[in-house]
């Protein structure tokens, strides 16, 4: 898997101060979509062991609430298979950090359902690490400003843990 970027003080991608992680890979390939550059699964760097202890390094500060990844797109099946190791780790780590991941994906008919487009063997532990899912499209007549954490009126934020965030 390749990354874009780390962002190590983000308060755009969930609550609090955030570390960001934007992985490299889509095919919904959004109209409008504001990371253009990272439908390209070669665009930016390798993620590798190196990487990991950055961003475990980047969350230790008590101000830092926890970790967001974003793209691209994660729940692509190469993208997944890298980062539920990766999410596992985090949350061996950091329990007390929340974790949000956002997908262009819609989380019962894509990820959950038996025949989900995006269900592959990584899916279950991916999951289980994520406290919050934006989920769904980015769709440009949908746009609204307004809506925290996300871009069009179709997006949802779902909690996937009891976990306060």
């Amino acid at each position: 898997m390749n990354y874009g970027a780390i962002k190590k003080f983000d308060i755009a991608g969930g609550l609090g101060v955030r570390v960001s992680l934007f992985v490299s890979g889509c095919r919904n390939c959004c109209e409008g979509c504001h990371n253009r550059e990272t439908w390209d699964f070669s665009f930016g760097r390798p993620f590798t062991a190196e990487t990991e202890r950055e961003i475990l390094e980047a969350l230790a500060p008590d101000y830092i609430a926890g970790l967001s990844v974003l793209g691209g797109e994660p729940f692509e099946e190469e993208n997944q298979r890298a980062l539920a190791p990766f999410l596992e780790s985090v949350r061996a780590a950091y329990p007390q950090k929340t974790i949000w991941c956002y997908t262009g994906y819609v989380y019962e008919k894509d990820l959950l359902a038996p025949d989900g487009r995006k269900r592959c063997d990584a899916t279950d532990r991916l999951l289980a690490c994520i406290d919050v899912l934006v989920d769904g499209p980015y769709i440009a007549s949908l746009r609204d400003i307004s809506l925290d954490f996300r871009g069009s009126s179709n997006q949802r934020i779902l909690r996937l843990s009891g976990r306060k965030d």
